[in-house]
């Protein structure tokens, strides 16, 4: 347990996702958060009406700042109120969005954050070129803050069209679990890092702070994606955000599926499951059915195996860090993603 969980509740505030966290630091954060926000809305303005609604309308859905918020952690390992700080966490944030239209308009979504996709409300040329609109507004902030952060930048970003591209692509000859963990490392765990990254290296942290939290940062957004895998399959109803099994019907195969079709473990009606895995499952009694059957496999504990091993590594990776009230924090996230709900 973390020296922040085990101590005075009267000295924990609300911190990252409702965990117990120094009062104090709780505050910052949300102090900082409020500054992104608003430097996150004026980034997204364009003199373009149609540009400026259409950049907006995903800034507005709402959304968890996740990676912004991890920027703001990182810097308390330095100066967190240097003033590269909260531009970085914007220019995290915007890119993240950014890969959000392009992603909807790859997969002919219809729904982002509980709302119409851009995609659908205007039309994929818009949603393209408001993602494009996004990824010019955070170079421009990142001209700001240095040559090595447009590098950090770049470089993430270029892992992460690789991984979009591999996905796209399919494993081909290499093993399929594998291909699937680099797809996940390279299109999530990139960024995630990045924020760590940045966040730490415009705080001053020292060399050897700054490439543990990007180390511990990549995990962390990997068993995110993990966690997300698992939740698709178990949860119940609407309590996650999206229909339950919603991979499964797009014929996505995410790790538990992966576990079956590799021979991981053995459960009831096993054959049948492998066979309706390799079906279309856009047919309503054929999902009902494979998704209850995958829901009672070894696969899912094996998924969970998996997961609470990526997060170990980032607890791992933490732990050598100094004892400070961001890392109870960042060590809280590690418990958050193998326990959380939605």
């Amino acid at each position: 347990m973390s020296s922040a969980s085990a101590g005075d509740p009267s000295t924990l505030g609300a911190g990252p996702f409702g965990l117990p966290i120094d009062a104090a630091l709780a505050a910052a954060t949300r102090e900082r958060l409020t500054a992104v926000e608003d430097l996150l809305r004026e980034a997204v303005h364009s003199e373009d009406p149609l540009l400026t609604q259409a950049s907006r309308h995903l800034v507005e859905a709402g959304g968890k700042r996740f990676r912004a918020m991890l920027v703001l952690l990182a810097a308390e390992f330095g100066d967190p109120s240097a003033p590269g700080v909260v531009p970085a966490a914007v220019v995290v944030e915007l890119t993240h969005l950014a890969t959000l239209y392009h992603d909807d308009v790859m997969d002919e979504a219809t729904v982002r954050r509980g709302e119409e996709s851009a995609n659908i409300r205007w039309t994929n040329t818009v949603a393209i070129l408001t993602g494009d609109y996004l990824f010019a507004r955070a170079s421009d902030l990142l001209a700001d803050l240095g040559p090595d952060a447009v590098r950090i930048q770049a470089r993430a970003f270029a892992r992460l069209v690789q991984g979009q591209i591999q996905e796209t692509v399919g494993p081909a000859e290499t093993d399929p679990l594998k291909h699937y963990l680099q797809v996940i490392a390279d299109k999530t765990g990139s960024l995630i890092a990045v924020s760590g990254h940045l966040g730490s290296l415009l705080a001053g942290a020292s060399p050897a702070v700054v490439d543990t939290l990007t180390s511990a940062c990549e995990k962390i957004g990997v068993a995110f994606q993990l966690s997300d895998d698992i939740l698709d399959i178990a949860s119940e109803g609407e309590e996650f955000g999206k229909t339950p099994g919603t991979d499964l019907r797009e014929g996505i195969r995410t790790l538990p599926v992966h576990h079956v079709l590799a021979g991981v473990g053995a459960g009831p009606d096993d054959e049948r499951l492998r066979y309706l895995l390799t079906q279309d499952l856009t047919d309503d009694k054929l999902h009902a059915e494979a998704l209850t059957l995958l829901r009672a496999h070894p696969a899912m504990e094996a998924a969970r195996s998996d997961l609470r091993r990526w997060s170990d590594d980032a607890r791992a990776d933490l732990l050598s860090l100094p004892d400070l009230p961001a890392r109870d924090a960042l060590l809280g996230l590690c418990d958050y993603v193998i326990v959380r709900k939605n």
